[in-house]
């Protein structure tokens, strides 16, 4: 087999490693482009959102390197990327392409389903073989995440813009290349060494900002237009809602979903919608019971789960009192747009903080809250 796979993040080396150790042959997706987006729109229905044109032409561009077999997966529940795989099975059959698709649901979801598929991939691996490879996987997914955290905890404070992006590339390109857990333990101290040998202002008092919203914008940088590092240059400390050791843990071996963020949903969204709207409601009241200055919602547009999110962004921002900022992303969005709406909503968050303190010198009573949504 020659395998393409959909590119997201980091997980894109971590599935590079599962294919080869399998004994198939990755055909190792490049970050995606606008070429690769305009590729994707070109052959999309209109309203499908940005993760399912830039799979499908990332699946495109496999095939011409010459792919034989495309390995997907997807969730569960009222959420249309549970039909990607047979849709894009169509179009690229319509096109006169005829790959093998194997698209995972979640083991719990379907367990026989699952397993006669993983079957299919791990070609003559025996099982003992297949869970020593997945937890050599497993430990490379830790130690990416890990170094995902300390980027974003370092990149705020950095002293020279760019340093902390910079080591992050260098470190994650160790542990691309690591393949045993020995390895892959001395890739992450490596790793880790980069970032710690970035200068920073150990003093800094930077924003906190939480990221939320549809999982494949998080952790797609180019799907979100980069802004988990637009803002971290800007002086912000993020964190995302959703990484990749806690997505796998809460929806690929379990079917429930992080349950922290949807008990704090229910009051105000008790039923599934799909995808992880539930989870943004409940985030934005996570984030704000932590401290955190503001909310970025990340969201593909058409997204219906995020839509439905975002409709109760505004009484959350003021029964919170946290402003929320929410970005619908297609390929139509512009990154200097993005940009200049991101440092406004970044002065926003200064003043209010500025304010606050200044009232909780005066009275010790907390500032009115502000909302930034569209």
């Amino acid at each position: 087999m020659k395998i393409i796979y959909p590119h997201m993040g980091t997980l894109t080396m971590v599935a590079e490693q599962l294919i080869e150790e399998m004994g198939q042959e990755p055909v190792t997706p490049d970050r995606p482009t606008r070429q690769t987006l305009a590729l994707g729109a070109r052959y999309s229905p209109e309203f499908a959102c940005i993760p399912f044109k830039l799979c499908l032409g990332t699946y495109l561009e496999g095939l011409e390197k010459g792919a034989d077999t495309i390995v997907s997966g997807g969730g569960y529940g009222p959420c249309r990327a549970g039909l990607y795989g047979e849709i894009h099975r169509r179009i690229l059959n319509d096109m006169g392409y005829d790959p093998e698709f194997i698209f995972f649901w979640p083991p719990l979801k379907k367990p026989f389903d699952f397993v006669k598929k993983l079957g299919r991939v791990k070609g003559s691996s025996s099982w003992l073989d297949l869970v020593k490879i997945i937890r050599r996987a497993w430990a490379k997914l830790a130690a990416l995440d890990e170094l995902e955290l300390l980027a974003q905890d370092i990149r705020p404070c950095e002293l020279q813009k760019g340093d902390t992006s910079r080591a992050f590339n260098r470190g994650a390109a160790y542990l691309a290349s690591a393949r045993g857990l020995s390895e892959i333990a001395e890739a992450r101290e490596a790793a880790l060494q980069e970032l710690n040998g970035v200068s920073w202002d150990r003093e800094a008092d930077p924003l906190r900002v939480g990221i939320i919203g549809e999982i494949y914008v998080q952790l797609e940088p180019f799907a979100n237009l980069y802004v988990e590092e637009t803002l971290g240059e800007m002086g912000v400390r993020v964190r995302r809602s959703i990484y990749l050791t806690s997505y796998t843990k809460h929806d690929v071996i379990s079917t429930k979903g992080d349950l922290r963020s949807k008990k704090l949903a229910r009051p105000y969204l008790p039923q599934l919608i799909g995808g992880h709207g539930q989870n943004s409601v409940g985030d934005v009241i996570r984030y704000s019971r932590t401290g955190y200055d503001g909310v970025v919602q990340l969201a593909p547009f058409t997204c219906i789960p995020e839509i439905v999110a975002k409709s109760l962004m505004p009484h959350l921002s003021r029964e919170y009192n946290i402003p929320v900022l929410t970005l619908f992303i297609d390929e139509q969005t512009g990154s200097t747009g993005t940009e200049t709406r991101l440092e406004a909503f970044v002065d926003l968050m200064l003043q209010r903080r500025e304010r606050e303190r200044e009232l909780a010198d005066q009275s010790g009573k907390p500032e009115l809250p502000c909302s930034l949504t569209g």
